[in-house]
């Protein structure tokens, strides 16, 4: 039986996670590590363990590894996109400082390591479409250089060390659970709580500027999919490319307007969000994903925008 244990457990992915993997391994067996400020609440806190676990505290995650016999680490901890670039020597100390003591406490304690990349490892010199597996990567973003840097590192400790990490290249993620913290493509989750409230949405990013997108439950389901593959089939082990569907502002406008005929959309473009927004690919080629670990997403723009609709609807009733 696995035992897990989440940091960066109350943060948008974290916190879902979480409960599919007390769901699927029972709640007993995954810890929820948060930071002082960011404590579990309701479920999340009831439904299983949790400990206090800061990134940049060695000694801490490696107390917390030992007290619950832990296996495999999901390290969370980052500042996203929009954040980062504010508060840059921040998000290397939390994101690549912070890796390196997830790491060496792996290394240490023979845990599997699971540390998510993303679209932002990219760059303008990337081919925009169908980006390749294996491409160069020249992000101009302190958030993209990190997540290079994490790819880097945790392949280094996996061929010098025997640490069995892996990761994905998250695309945009899109959730009704958890309100969005600082990322660029955000905007495609505030505009369906718009959609749902009635109101008009002024969205930052400018017409036809693709991005990649993925619903959360696929997003969730290729994190636990690669932890659980077979490492002998694996030729990558970080950084791999997962994709579900690409759109820019148009598109997704014009799917919640087959639902809710009156929303209403306008343009108001944020320099920073679109300059990062258009270093990123419009697509990513995910077949290496497809053939080493089965990856294959059930979400598209219309099944997603059904169930986001619904799910925010009864969310913002209650």
């Amino acid at each position: 039986m696995k035992k897990v244990l989440i940091i960066g457990s109350t943060g948008q992915i974290g916190s879902e996670l979480t409960l599919e993997l007390r769901k699927r391994y029972g709640n007993e067996n995954i810890v929820a590590g948060y930071i002082k400020g960011a404590e579990p609440k309701g479920i999340l806190k009831e439904s299983g363990p949790s400990e206090l676990v800061d990134v940049t505290d060695a000694q801490v995650i490696s107390d917390v590894v030992k007290k619950h016999d832990i296996d495999t680490i999901y390290n969370l901890a980052a500042l996203l996109s929009v954040v980062a670039e504010s508060k840059p020597r921040l998000a290397w100390k939390i994101g690549i400082d912070g890796l390196w003591n997830v790491l060496e406490v792996a290394r240490e304690n023979k845990c599997a390591v699971f540390t998510p990349s993303s679209i932002g490892s990219f760059g303008d010199d990337t081919p925009h479409d169908d980006t390749p597996q294996d491409t160069i990567q020249r992000p101009k973003t302190i958030y993209g250089v990190s997540k290079v840097t994490t790819e880097l590192l945790s392949d280094y400790y996996f061929h010098k060390y025997g640490v069995d990490t892996r990761s994905v290249r998250f695309p945009g993620i899109i959730s009704y659970m958890t309100l969005p913290g600082g990322g660029t493509t955000d905007y495609a989750v505030d505009i369906y709580y718009n959609a749902v409230r009635g109101d008009k949405f002024v969205c930052p990013i400018a017409k036809g500027t693709y991005m990649d997108m993925m619903y959360m439950p696929d997003a969730l389901n290729a994190a636990i999919m690669l932890m659980e593959a077979d490492l002998t089939r694996l030729v990558h082990h970080n950084g791999f490319n997962i994709a579900a569907m690409s759109f820019e502002p148009e598109m997704i406008y014009h799917e919640i307007k087959k639902h809710k005929p009156d929303f209403e959309m306008v343009y108001d473009v944020d320099p920073l969000k679109e300059a990062i927004a258009t270093s990123w690919p419009n697509k990513m080629d995910d077949s290496c994903a497809r053939k080493e670990w089965d990856w294959k997403p059930q979400y598209d723009l219309s099944s997603m925008t059904v169930d986001m609709l619904d799910k925010l609807s009864k969310k913002l009733s209650e």
